[in-house]
């Protein structure tokens, strides 16, 4: 019999899976157990004190072993509460999915002689492109979500992140033609029919049937084959879903191999992690399945793939849009650490910075999506003064010149309440708010007050 509240044709359809075991398969989604992880950012790992303040919020236990900078927790802690979280020190992610980063070391061993350019083609809420910015920390990286509902969430997970080589875009899969032959690595982490996600969100159950699968089957072949002439020639495919249907998984790579013409690239994995090998029907290409029952995290299935077939990038006539140079320009660069390394643009009133080695590629992504968000917010200019923005505090690009305020964890969360605090005398002007190292936002002082410039729509609501 199945397991409590799954489908039956769920169970059924699985029968001869590879790595299906149906009577632990069930057992574990009758049991209550569940697994958080987080992943570490190590670009703020640096910060005085951020490892011990994060053992003594998190926990933290063992490394996930298919991601260097995974690590398990003992139980859920309240994570808004934590501003190490606020300040972008790790993301919330479930283990399974973070096999991404093994997968990475495999198929980008070595740093490439020009930026790289990757796609996170369904990117929110940000877990996948956090993680990318993280490996390709000199890259190019478009984290987009063709749901429009969906790209605030994204837009701030990825400005707690602090990459500056991150650029969002909110397109459908169809509209990335206009880059053909441009990304080296295309993610796609497709809509799916959810089931690897019943034991986590059991309401979930009641949304799926063997129709559904096959609706997003269709759907996940036609979002493939929209976006597969942006991949370069010998670029690579990273697909994956949280479904355990065939239908989605390895019916998904027959048909990338014989109808789209991309080759089957298999994985070096270690059998002690309990993640299992499995091969398509028609061309045997490889995937790699995750059972709750038999790793420490949720379903997940990812298949990795390279395009042989010929993909000519095609030549563009970039506009470039106005850089910045207002009378202010001098006094801007007291503000960035390395202004040397950014460019400077304007962008409607507001000023961004964008890595210097990166502008064709912002040009190019620029003139051809719609651009959510490229490189960093900076903020705007009032006469002679830069307002900042909350995305520079979070950056890293802040010059060493700019005053930082470090305070106590009640303080912070009367900060990041957004609550007027004490933070003892300042000079007039503005100063960032730190927390074990960690830049937490902007106050700007006015002799005897100061004015909390965290962001209205993230504070913690009292009491949370």
């Amino acid at each position: 019999m199945p397991g409590k509240g799954l489908p039956p044709a769920l169970i059924e359809s699985l029968r001869g899976v590879a790595g299906f075991e149906e009577m632990s398969f069930c057992r574990v989604h009758e049991e209550s157990e569940n697994f958080t992880s987080v992943r570490l950012n190590p670009s703020k790992l640096a910060a005085v004190a951020v490892e011990s303040a994060l053992q003594n919020w998190l926990q933290l236990q063992e490394k996930i072993p298919w991601c260097e900078w995974g690590r398990w927790l003992p139980e859920r802690p309240s994570f808004i509460m934590d501003p190490c979280w606020h300040a972008g020190a790790y993301y919330v992610q479930e283990a399974s999915s973070m096999f991404l980063w093994h997968a990475l070391k495999q198929l980008f061993p070595q740093p490439g002689t020009r930026p790289l350019r990757i796609l996170d083609l369904c990117a929110a809420p940000g877990g996948k492109s956090t993680l990318l910015a993280a490996y390709f920390q000199q890259d190019c990286i478009v984290a987009n979500e063709a749901i429009r509902s969906r790209v605030n969430v994204l837009t701030e997970n990825i400005t707690r992140w602090g990459a500056t080589n991150l650029f969002i875009t909110n397109n459908d899969a169809r509209d990335f033609e206009r880059l053909r032959g441009f990304f080296d690595l295309i993610v796609v982490d497709a809509p799916c029919s959810g089931s690897g996600l019943f034991r986590r969100d059991p309401e979930a159950v009641t949304e799926w049937s063997p129709q559904h699968v096959k609706l997003c089957s269709e759907r996940q072949k036609r979002i493939l084959h929209d976006v597969l002439p942006a991949l370069a020639e010998n670029g690579k495919l990273i697909y994956s879903t949280c479904s355990y249907s065939k239908t989605e998984d390895e019916d998904i790579l027959d048909w990338l191999v014989q109808e789209e013409g991309l080759g089957s690239l298999p994985l070096t994995i270690n059998n002690e992690w309990g993640i299992v090998p499995s091969f398509s029907d028609e061309t045997e290409a490889s995937g790699y399945r995750f059972f709750p029952d038999k790793v420490k995290g949720e379903g997940f299935f990812v298949g990795c793939l390279e395009k042989r077939l010929p993909a000519f990038e095609e030549e563009a006539r970039l506009k470039r849009p106005k850089k910045w140079g207002g009378k202010g320009k001098e006094p801007l660069k007291n503000w960035l650490k390395d202004p040397e390394k950014s460019l400077v643009f304007e962008r409607s009133d507001h000023l961004v910075a964008v890595p210097v080695h990166l502008e064709n590629e912002y040009l190019r992504i620029l003139e051809a999506t719609k651009l959510w968000k490229g490189g960093i917010l900076l903020g705007k200019m009032a006469g002679d003064d830069l307002v900042p923005d909350h995305e520079f505090a979070l950056s890293g690009l802040a010059s060493e010149s700019v005053p930082v305020v470090e305070i106590s964890l009640p303080l912070a969360l009367q900060y990041l309440k957004r609550e007027s605090f004490d933070p003892g005398p300042l000079p007039k002007g503005w100063a960032l708010v730190a927390y074990e190292g960690l830049k937490l936002g902007w106050i700007k002082v006015l002799g005897n007050r100061i004015n909390n410039y965290y962001p209205a729509s993230w504070r913690i609501i009292r009491g949370s």
